[in-house]
């Protein structure tokens, strides 16, 4: 295939490894430290079991974060930031305060976790 006619733009690139409906979110929550699955499902009420293991899957894919196994019963699964995921965290700061400054100027409470750290 010829990709003379492919676009690479960064915000692009960006995007696409940031841009899932819950992605930012779940890279937010794990900032501080390693988390279980049951634990990000209670911090992202409104994601669903299914589409909440299908962005973990991805930002596995995409080397942002590292999902972890232990051979237990239960299984025990946990996820924490990569060395990449972890480089990150100033965009999706900076992000969370644009955001914060766009809702406070159009009059709309925020209602997610992403609180300030």
């Amino acid at each position: 295939m010829n990709n003379s006619n492919k676009i690479n733009c960064p915000v692009v690139a960006t995007l696409d490894m940031i841009g899932g409906k819950y992605k930012a979110l779940i890279l937010w929550h794990l900032i501080d430290g390693t988390r279980r699955f049951g634990e990000l499902r209670k911090l992202i009420p409104q994601a669903t079991q299914k589409m909440l293991t299908q962005q973990l899957r991805e930002l596995e894919g995409d080397n942002l974060i590292i999902r972890k196994v232990y051979p237990v019963v239960p299984p025990k699964v946990e996820y924490s930031l990569s060395k990449l995921g972890k480089s990150i965290t100033p965009i999706l700061e900076e992000m969370r305060k644009w955001g914060t400054e766009y809702m406070k100027k159009n009059g709309i409470e925020a209602n997610c976790f992403m609180t300030e750290r």
